[in-house]
């Protein structure tokens, strides 16, 4: 029988159950704060930790001289100023090599695949693209002391709540013997294993699949890991039989007031407006659904369906997502690549271009929800509707063409 490794005492810990901590703003440590303010950051928390219930003699050995990490700090602070277009990240998220290493992975572990499969109902060739985005098969889990890069980034005090709920979940993991301290590394910012699982969702969802007592997400076996990340994506709503999304054409004259996430309809409507599969032959019903277009009206337009979103849970940006979907595609040989091409000659707008557009959208009467330099559903509602205002094409995009009209 397939196992979690949530116990008790993990059920009394009230934390997020996200995988990976939601992008952040830059903002580099204060120069004021010192080593000796870590320190006293450390025994508050410690105190706090056993007064929850965590054994004097775990937190003391875990945190006891511990001392920041420099590079976590460094990393956690070091935004970059670009944005990599969706058309580099796919061109290395989905290589030619990381394609024929999922196939064979896909063929090693197709009997436990085929009864992961079975019980939580996430297709096989999903759960090793996963593995394939998150640590290329395994291939890099991650070195960083775990439980000093928790503690780092609680004391940096930017998200302090969500990473000091973290390190508490990291304890009970330790507590729960489920990892040696040694091994207890991953990602420098808290993720683990070859799913790349957060503390807090490992006590959740981590699955003891090979019945040794343990859920081993560290190790060398990644079958725990697999039926870990599918237990999880079971969890946040995936759904038996419903592809992540599907490549599409949309007619000369389509109305791109119609696109945009929060626009869903049944495949019937989407027959009325002449919407296609990418090969020209009938929508298939899956479903409600919605047309997203990650590069605007000339590069790849996809019917996204609620399995997108439940991917989404893992990582909420669109390029992870349609990576992460399009590499199981490739993987499973329903797909031999987009039939449509992407703007690779476009200009992507870096942070300061994307904060000067929000500002300039904002000011023009059309509210994007905060200037943050991020393009989120919002802003792109805004821009839709600035472009329906000035009679452009409203695909919702962030394009460069789009800044110089706004200057």
């Amino acid at each position: 029988m397939i196992l979690t490794a949530q116990t008790a005492m993990a059920q009394n810990l009230a934390v997020s159950t996200s995988l990976l901590p939601e992008p952040r703003p830059a903002n580099l440590i204060s120069q004021t704060t010192t080593r000796d303010s870590f320190a006293a950051w450390r025994s508050d928390f410690t105190a706090r930790a056993i007064a929850q219930g965590i054994s004097p003699a775990v937190v003391n050995a875990a945190l006891g001289g511990m001392t920041p990490l420099d590079e976590v700090v460094r990393l956690d602070g070091n935004q970059s100023e670009f944005v990599r277009p969706i058309w580099d990240y796919l061109d290395s998220a989905v290589s030619r090599q990381r394609i024929e290493n999922g196939r064979a992975n896909y063929q090693r572990y197709a009997a436990d695949l085929a009864r992961i499969e079975a019980q939580f109902g996430v297709p096989a060739e999903v759960l090793i693209a996963v593995w394939g985005v998150e640590t290329s098969y395994g291939s890099f889990r991650g070195n960083t002391d775990t439980l000093r890069a928790l503690a780092t980034l609680a004391w940096e005090g930017r998200r302090r709540a969500y990473f000091e709920s973290e390190l508490l979940a990291a304890l009970q993991i330790l507590e729960l013997g489920a990892v040696s301290p040694r091994a207890f590394a991953g990602s420098w910012a808290g993720a683990m294993g070859h799913t790349q699982f957060m503390p807090t969702s490992y006590l959740a969802y981590a699955i003891d699949y090979t019945g040794d007592g343990r859920a081993d997400i560290w190790g060398e076996d990644p079958r725990d890991a697999l039926a870990s990340a599918a237990h999880y994506l079971s969890e946040a709503g995936w759904q038996r039989g419903q592809p992540w999304a599907l490549e599409i054409a949309l007619p000369q004259g389509f109305d791109y007031r119609l696109a945009g996430r929060d626009k869903t309809r049944g495949a019937a409507f989407w027959r009325s407006q002449s919407v296609t599969l990418a090969d020209g032959s009938r929508l298939p019903d899956h479903g409600q659904s919605a047309i997203l277009l990650p590069a605007g009206a000339r590069g790849v337009a996809l019917m996204v369906y609620d399995n997108f979103r439940a991917l989404e849970r893992y990582n909420p940006a669109d390029s992870y997502v349609i990576a992460l979907g399009h590499l199981s595609d490739r993987i499973a040989g329903h797909s031999n690549g987009f039939r449509a091409t992407w703007p690779r000659n476009d200009h992507v707008l870096t942070r300061s271009e994307r904060t000067e557009l929000q500002t300039r959208l904002t000011a023009a009467g059309f509210d994007t929800g905060g200037v943050d330099g991020r393009i989120g559903p919002k802003t792109m509602a805004a821009i839709r509707s600035y472009q329906i205002a000035n009679g452009l094409l409203p695909d919702g995009y962030a394009s460069s063409d789009l800044l110089r009209r706004l200057q």
